[in-house]
């Protein structure tokens, strides 16, 4: 198991940027898929973006795609989400979370396949 810490949210405004780091504890963070999940006041948790193990691998919702970037470094056990262009409607609080390696795109969106949480960060964009 590994635990996770987000950092990195705060407010901004719209068109800025922002990046969000999620921290690892454990020596097995290598082994695990990570995921960042977003959610609003009064919505359900959203996917965000998604990076295999390795990060050979990434996976973004649509809102995401051309916008942010996921990567990770396993040798500093870290996730990082850059996020750019940002909107009001992105604000949410951002979670990160680590799930099993064979996670594919069909179901590396899903909440319920991530075992580990971090605890979020709130990131608000003004218009």
């Amino acid at each position: 198991q590994v635990q996770l810490v987000e950092s990195g949210g705060g407010l901004v405004q719209a068109g800025d940027s922002l990046r969000l780091s999620c921290s690892a504890s454990g020596p097995t963070f290598k082994n695990f898929a990570v995921a960042w999940f977003r959610q609003a006041p009064g919505k359900e948790r959203e996917f965000v973006a998604h990076i295999s193990r390795t990060g050979g691998g990434t996976h973004y919702a649509h809102f995401a795609e051309g916008r942010f970037s996921i990567s990770r470094d396993n040798a500093r056990n870290t996730v990082t989400l850059e996020m750019n262009e940002l909107k009001p409607g992105d604000t949410a609080i951002y979670y990160c979370a680590a799930g099993p390696p064979g996670l594919g795109t069909w179901n590396n969106n899903l909440p319920s396949e991530y075992g580990q949480w971090g605890q979020g960060v709130q990131v608000t964009v003004s218009s």
